[in-house]
Order: C-alpha cells, then sequence, then structure tokens
C-alpha cells in the first residue's frame, strides 16, 4: 500500500497534523483524508461535501503534502487563505516534517492589484488633468496639522503606505492594518494590463508582485483565489506556477467567480477615461475618431433602460462598430508611435493600452451578438448606466480547462443538493456521477459526503411558519414582521436576520427597533467585520442583513441561537443572466426553474442554515418565514440541501424551546 493510499502512513501523518493545530480527529476527516490521496494517486477527479467542524483543510492538506507534488489550493475568501498560511499551514509542514523526511514550501499568490506598486508610489498615477482627479502629491502635502477634508485624509493614507513600503516584506495589502480606503490604494496599485514589466520598471528588482510569483514557483503548495484561478485556467495567459494537484475550497463559490473574470463591462465614464488617456500619444486623426465614437455611446446609454437585450438594437450595434474601429486605431497608433516629451511616457502608455484593449475587446464581444453570451443594461443610482455581457454558461469552459492534466479536487459544506452532487457537478461541466463512462470526453470523477461531526438533529431545529401569507414581489409583510418579533423575543435577542434584499433588512431593522429592547445591528451601517464582532460579543444582539451575511458569519457559541431567512432566496426574475440561464436550460427540454433558481436557492439556504451550528455545544433554531418551504413541491429539495436540523412547522413548540435554550445559556442582562 502507497505512502498515501489510506495505509498507516496516511493515518499517522493526519493524527500528527490534528494534533498540532490543536484539533481532534473525525472519522469524516480520515474518509476524506483517504479519498483525496486515492483521487490524486490515480489521477482522478473529487467532489466532496464536508461539513462544518469536519476540518477539511487538514483532510486535503495531509494527502496532498505526502504525494509530494506541487498543489495549488484556490480559496473564495480572504479569511480562508490567512487560515490557511497563517494557521494550517505552517502547523501542518512542521509536524509532518519528522515523518516525511521534507519541509515542503509553501506561497500565497494573488493579483497584481493587491500588492504595492513601487513605481506608482514614487513617481505617481500618470496625470488626467481633464478628469478633475486629485494630485496625490498635493494631498500628501495637505496632509499637515490644521489640514482637513478629503484630500487631507487621503494624503494621510498616502504618507502611511510611503512609511509601510519601507517595512513591509510582502507589500500584500491585507497585511496593511489597519486598512486604506480604495481611493488611497488605487494611487499606488496597478492592474497586470497597467504594469511596466519586471525588465522595463526601474523598481523591477525590488517588485512586491514579482517577488511573490518567484516564491510561487519555488513553492509546494500555492494557496490563491478563485478569480486568480479562472484567470490562469480561461484567459490562456498562465500565472500559476505548474501544478500536479489542484484542491479548490468554498468550491460552492467556483462558479460565480469564474462568471465574473468572464464577462465584460462597457460604461461612458470608462470608455471617456479611454479617450483622454489614448489623446496623449495618438495622432489628432485616431484621437478624434475616438472621441466621436465615445460620443455617440454616451448619448445612447443616457436613455439606456434596465434589462437583457435578446438582440442588439442597431443603433446600438452602429455605436459599437465605430467604438471598436476606434479603439483598434489608437491601439494601432500606439504600436507605431513614441512620445518623450510625455513624462514618465511607458506608464502613460501602458494605461493606454490597457483601457483601449478593454473598450475594443467588450465592444466586439457585444456587437457580435454570440447565442453563448447574455447582453444587458443596468443603471446604478451613482454611476449611471452600463452595458454587461457575460457567458450564457461557464461549464463549457470549466469542462475544458479545469480538469485538465491534473487531478482536481472540489470542496465545501454544501455541494450537494437536493441529495445528491449532480447539480452541482452539471454547473462545474461534469456528466452525471457514474455516468461518464457514457461520455468518452467527460472528466471522472465521484462524488463523497463525508457528514459532519454535529448531531444536527438533536443541536437544532428547522422551523418553516407555513401559517404566513405567502411572500409578494413588493410590499411589507405584516405577519411576517410579528412573527419575527415574536420569535427574537422568545429567544432573548441572540438572532442573525438573514433577508434576500437589503430593503427587507431596513424594513425589518426599523420595525423590531421600535419593538423590542434589544440592540439590533444593520449590515451597512458599519463595516461588516465590526458589525459581526460586535454580534458575537454581546448575546442580546441581533444583526440583520443581507448575501454577504449568509456566508460570512461565524459565532459559534450561545450568541448566535437563532438564523432567520425572510423568504426563500430566489434570483429576481428580472435578473438578466439568471433568467437566460433557465430559459436556455427549458429549451433544452430540462427543468429551467429547478436547475437554476431552486438551486440558487438552495445553495445560499444551505450556506445560511449553517451559520447556526458552528460548534459541538451550539444549539438553536433555524426559522424560515416563507410558507412555500412547506407547501410547494419544490420544499422537499430545499430542505434536502439543508442540515439535517429537527423540523416542525409548530409556532408554540418552537417559541417554547427557544425560550429553553435561552434560558439554558443565561441571561446577561
Amino acid at each position: 500500500m502507497s505512502e498515501a493510499s489510506g495505509g498507516p502512513a496516511l493515518t499517522e501523518l493526519l493524527h500528527a497534523a490534528v494534533t498540532a493545530v490543536g484539533g481532534t480527529e473525525r472519522p469524516g476527516q480520515v474518509a476524506m483524508a483517504e479519498a483525496v490521496a486515492d483521487a490524486v494517486g490515480e489521477g482522478t477527479h473529487l467532489l466532496v461535501q464536508a461539513g462544518t467542524g469536519t476540518g477539511k483543510s487538514l483532510g486535503y492538506l495531509v494527502p496532498a503534502l505526502a504525494q509530494g507534488e506541487r498543489v495549488v489550493v484556490a480559496t473564495a475568501t480572504l479569511a480562508l487563505q490567512r487560515q490557511l498560511v497563517e494557521r494550517d499551514l505552517p502547523r501542518t509542514v512542521e509536524a509532518l516534517h519528522p515523518v516525511l523526511r521534507r519541509r515542503p514550501e509553501y506561497a500565497m499568490l494573488k493579483g497584481r492589484s493587491n500588492y504595492l506598486c513601487l513605481h506608482r508610489l514614487h513617481e505617481g498615477v500618470p496625470a488626467e488633468e481633464e478628469d478633475g482627479l486629485f494630485d496625490p502629491f498635493e494631498a500628501v502635502a495637505q496632509a499637515s496639522p490644521g489640514a482637513s477634508g478629503a484630500s487631507s485624509k487621503l494624503g494621510k493614507d498616502l504618507l502611511r503606505l510611503r512609511d509601510w513600503a519601507d517595512e513591509t516584506e510582502s507589500g500584500d495589502r491585507d497585511d496593511l492594518r489597519p486598512g486604506v480606503s480604495d481611493r488611497a490604494w488605487g494611487q499606488v496599485s496597478v492592474s497586470s494590463r497597467e504594469c511596466l514589466g519586471a525588465a522595463k520598471c526601474p523598481y523591477g528588482a525590488e517588485c512586491f508582485a514579482e517577488a511573490a510569483r518567484e516564491r510561487a514557483k519555488l513553492a509546494d503548495v500555492i494557496v490563491t483565489n478563485h478569480a486568480l484561478l479562472a484567470i490562469d485556467a480561461i484567459e490562456g495567459a498562465p500565472v500559476l506556477p505548474g501544478h500536479e494537484v489542484l484542491i479548490v475550497d468554498e468550491a460552492h463559490e467556483l462558479v460565480s467567480r469564474v462568471t465574473g473574470v468572464a464577462s465584460g463591462e462597457l460604461t461612458p465614464g470608462g470608455v471617456a477615461r479611454a479617450v483622454r488617456r489614448a489623446a496623449k500619444l495618438v495622432d489628432e486623426k485616431a484621437a478624434d475618431q475616438l472621441l466621436t465614437a465615445s460620443e455617440g455611446f454616451e448619448r445612447l446609454m443616457e436613455l439606456a433602460l434596465p434589462g437583457r437585450l435578446e438582440e442588439i438594437p442597431e443603433d446600438l450595434g452602429f455605436a459599437l462598430a465605430a467604438l471598436r474601429d476606434a479603439a483598434r486605431n489608437c491601439l494601432t497608433a500606439l504600436g507605431n508611435t513614441r512620445d518623450r516629451s510625455v513624462q514618465d511616457e511607458d506608464a502613460v502608455r501602458k494605461q493606454a493600452v490597457a483601457s483601449l484593449e478593454n473598450v475594443h475587446a467588450v465592444a466586439e464581444r457585444v456587437a457580435q451578438g454570440s447565442e453563448y453570451d447574455v447582453v444587458w443594461y443596468e443603471r446604478h443610482e451613482r454611476y449611471g448606466a452600463s452595458l454587461r455581457v457575460a457567458p450564457l454558461s461557464v461549464s463549457g469552459l470549466l469542462r475544458e480547462k479545469l480538469f485538465e492534466d491534473r487531478s482536481v479536487v472540489l470542496t465545501s459544506a454544501t455541494l450537494k443538493l437536493g441529495g445528491d452532487f449532480d447539480g452541482v457537478g452539471a454547473s462545474l461541466g461534469l456528466a452525471p456521477e457514474g455516468r461518464h463512462e457514457q461520455d468518452a470526453e467527460a472528466p471522472a470523477w465521484r462524488g463523497l459526503d463525508v457528514g459532519s461531526p454535529f448531531d444536527y438533529r438533536k443541536q437544532g431545529i428547522l422551523y418553516v411558519a407555513q401559517h404566513l401569507s405567502p411572500p409578494g414581489r413588493e410590499g411589507s409583510r405584516g405577519d411576517m414582521l410579528d412573527e419575527l418579533a415574536e420569535l427574537v423575543e422568545a429567544a432573548g435577542g441572540r438572532t442573525l436576520g438573514l433577508f434576500s434584499s437589503m430593503r427587507g433588512a431596513q424594513a425589518a431593522a426599523e420595525e423590531l427597533r421600535g419593538r423590542l429592547d434589544v440592540p439590533i445591528l444593520l449590515q451597512g451601517e458599519e463595516t461588516l467585520g465590526e458589525l459581526i464582532r460586535r454580534f458575537a460579543e454581546d448575546a442580546r444582539t441581533c444583526l440583520f442583513g443581507t448575501l454577504s451575511l449568509w456566508q460570512g458569519v461565524d459565532v459559534p457559541g450561545p450568541n448566535c441561537q437563532l438564523v432567520v431567512m425572510d423568504r426563500i432566496p430566489f434570483p429576481r426574475p428580472d435578473d438578466p443572466l439568471m433568467s437566460a440561464r433557465q430559459r436556455a436550460v427549458e429549451q433544452s427540454g430540462g427543468n429551467g426553474f429547478m436547475a437554476v433558481a431552486a438551486t440558487h436557492a438552495a445553495l445560499l439556504m444551505a450556506q445560511g442554515a449553517g451559520r447556526l451550528v458552528r460548534a459541538t455545544g451550539d444549539r438553536g433554531v433555524v426559522a424560515v418565514l416563507d410558507p412555500r418551504l412547506a407547501k410547494a413541491r419544490y420544499g422537499g429539495f430545499l430542505r434536502a440541501s439543508m442540515p439535517d436540523f429537527w423540523y416542525t412547522t409548530d409556532p408554540g413548540q418552537v417559541r417554547r424551546s427557544l425560550s429553553a435554550i435561552d434560558a439554558a445559556a443565561g441571561d446577561p442582562g
């Protein structure tokens, strides 16, 4: 039996690693480690659902390190990246060293804009006088005693960044604490398209981003994010070192992140920026052509109404063709000219090229009107109208690019929706489990649910308020607010309110603040981190919010004993991308509602319900204030996607249970 095939060697390694991080070895973790070892050894693919508390990071790190091959671990969130690099990997490497007789190296790699750019810091941002933007050096000058206003705050941030640049070894924005505003960071960072390149940049030898890439090239384990993984896989520009094993943690987020990378956007402001940047470097004729095209596009966007464009209107098609051609001509002109009279010309040129390439690529893509793309207008209160394009599906991209020439392990607490892996598998381009033999080109994979160390039926209750009126598209639900108030009162606070819209969260917070004598925090009133900290510190406090709270809250213990969902979080019927995907499934003979809308809701509800039980001593209730979960035909699919809590629709029973849990926890008030 090989070292990592589930024999004594793997067991010994896992035990050493779990002991090193101060954890407890669990059967699910052992089963996961064995399955990962088999998949890596055989060069196949694996989907693993590992519930909260399983210790899944060690479940994949230990067998991957044991194989001795290079591994990339991609996560969706910064929190998990930091946990891996700052806690799990250092302790695991130390623990495995005596057994493996080698010390695997590890590194974190992010996109270039996450690292401080020394060229930008010392030379400044290429000027765009017409933009009305501030001068960062003037802002620094204003950061003196007695200075006031936004420029003073910006200047102080920039002074801090200059001091930090002399101290930091990584240049990683996330290592700067406290952080700085996006506005300040934008003055000292560049995108990969704007970067001069190490060879041309006078600070190339000291570049933080290049140093991170060099560390990654030497590492056995590279920790990155889904976005960088997507860029590496689908844009044909390798940014990750070659590797034999890919582990995707928080894999339920992958399709969304890949869709984001594969999408494009055009705004009047972005096009105008390209015009200003190009005008400094190209001949007057090319600049005028781009300006004329920009003005035509802007006039159209002033009249744009939000919604999907089933076909590209003739006037928009002409405007996009004009933009495409003008941007291409400017790019050609840039390639033929050099103007040493322009200060810091290389940086100005890179900025212009980056803007022009985006305008050209998106204009050309939308104008082509591919049946595999979805195009729509959006309108933002602050930023105005935008033209957006996204792939109808990324499953083909993922099937072709993700599973090629490496073993892939995808893991999350929520991959098994409605009782099987097929829904998530289909979104990743995988054939139904066990049927890939019928498709010679389909990647071979298997799914494994290793369960959870928690006894959900004893630790939690799933309560569906089936006596309430069903939610409508608009308007207040008085009976829902009454029910919410009574549940929060029975729980003595301790409530995480998960709402499908910000408007709903605001209405509930306003209503309950007037009714109940418990603190109610609302997302958006402070930073998310500060809100979660205050929620975790005070048992009587409630926290209401929307999407990021459904997945981003980890508060074990008695301070989170009631998780409330106001309604089933289906995508909005007018969401252009989701409705297009739903219709495409229906046109191919499938059930579009179940494949898209219900699957989207099931994933969010599984994540939301997972906020309740975070440790073996946790007790509480998940309350869904939407009767459709009990009455509708799809309710069983949604409930099967959630943790296996004890189920009830009895409001009296759930209030008695909440009161008993509150009394057992003790009332600090």
